[in-house]
């Protein structure tokens, strides 16, 4: 019986590391001993609970840092270091991020515009650097496109489109939102990759008409656009893992994980680990 074999060798290894090994719960073994657990065998049953409920809550796709945050904002004194061990002991892993794969093309004759940002993503306020990207998502009926543009200050996705062919309407729908969504002003750049459908004539029309000025990465240099291309990384890991079976289930799927997910509650290591939303209101509260 494994509950004996912990009894019987407990002067010789840990309570904790055999259950872990036997796969027992420490609390198990200590009723069938007869006695109540430890009240840090306690605690720690309690924030694994806690842990397993954050960890659903992220979609399954944090790790040990942002569950650490989540707790700590709902009130739990705890480590980093314990939530990574106790997480480890019931196999709780966060999704690690997939290489990014390039979907537009700069081979084309179109104009390119210069590169103003060059690697440099960090922005004081919102409104003055939006970036902009294309991927692809697969479904069994074909391929589903996504153009997005995001706000550099706060991460936060301000704008994007689908579409089942590779238009340049696409980055113009994407861009149409985002002029909704947000007021341009003089001294917004937007940048984006050499991507034909960024090089085309209504797009840079319109950009012009907006008042933004336009900029793009040094050819093949993928690090220029790096902060659009880890957005998508990030989707490709978290959501859009796995093939779709329609364009629609696709759309839905995506949709959903920037308005529910991405926006309002993934905590970004880049904003003290706040969620966009989160990040912005912290910002107009200073401002106001």
């Amino acid at each position: 019986m494994r509950y004996a074999f912990v009894k019987e060798h407990r002067q010789v290894w840990s309570i904790a590391l055999m259950c872990k090994v036997l796969e027992v719960a420490v609390s198990g073994f200590y009723h069938w001993l007869g006695r109540p657990p430890s009240k840090r065998s306690q605690e720690n049953e309690k924030l694994t609970e806690q842990i397993l409920m954050f960890h659903c809550g992220s979609r399954c796709t944090y790790g040990s840092p942002r569950i650490y945050k989540d707790l700590k904002a709902a009130g739990y004194r705890t480590s980093e270091n314990r939530v990574a061990r106790l997480m480890k002991q019931k196999g709780i892993r966060g999704k690690a991020k997939r290489k990014f794969i390039t979907t537009t093309t700069s081979k084309h004759q179109r104009p390119r515009a210069e590169n103003l940002v060059k690697q440099n993503f960090t922005m004081p306020e919102p409104n003055k650097l939006w970036v902009s990207d294309i991927t692809s998502s697969a479904t069994l009926e074909g391929w589903l496109y996504l153009a997005v543009i995001l706000d550099v200050f706060s991460r936060k996705v301000i704008g994007w489109s689908f579409s089942e062919r590779l238009t340049d309407n696409v980055v113009l729908t994407a861009l149409d939102m985002a002029k909704q969504q947000r007021q341009t002003r003089t001294g917004l750049v937007h940048h984006s990759d050499q991507g034909s459908q960024y090089a085309s004539l209504d797009f840079r029309s319109s950009l012009q008409e907006l008042g933004i000025t336009q900029s793009m990465s040094g050819k093949g240099n993928c690090y220029d656009n790096a902060l659009a291309e880890s957005f998508f990384a990030t989707l490709k890991t978290e959501e859009a893992d796995t093939p779709y079976e329609t364009r629609q289930q696709a759309t839905t799927s995506i949709f959903s994980y920037i308005e529910t997910f991405y926006n309002p509650k993934r905590r970004h290591s880049s904003l003290t680990y706040l969620s966009p939303d989160d990040f912005e209101r912290l910002y107009l509260a200073k401002v106001a």
